[in-house]
């Protein structure tokens, strides 16, 4: 998977299309990962008691569920039309001059 915990991308697709944010965790294995501010459920949380007696309240909760991998790329500023955009950009990898594997924007060369 290319994409890591902290990168900023850009939904390509889905609800949120064209919507900016972090990612807050990646989920190799399932191919998922959670971005910051993107399909944001609502999730009902019953009130509970702790094992000392106290109370916490329940609600109505906002947050974030994972989303595909394949929906989201790499958020990377462009020059578009002269001016500056934050785009899309699929990530290469190469080997630097002390021999170190890294990730590079495909669309402006720059070093992830």
């Amino acid at each position: 998977m290319k994409i890591k915990k902290g990168d900023k991308v850009i939904v390509i697709a889905g609800k949120d299309k064209g919507l900016v944010g972090k990612v807050i965790a990646a989920y190799p294995r399932q191919e998922r990962v959670l971005v910051e501010g993107v399909n944001r459920i609502t999730k009902h949380q019953k009130p509970t008691q702790t094992a000392r007696g106290t109370q916490q309240s329940g609600g109505i909760i906002h947050q974030e569920a994972p989303i595909h991998v394949s929906n989201v790329m790499i958020a990377v500023d462009a020059d578009v039309d002269g001016k500056k955009k934050t785009v899309g950009t699929r990530v290469g990898y190469r080997i630097d001059d002390n021999g170190n594997k890294v990730r590079f924007a495909k669309r402006t060369g720059e070093d992830i």
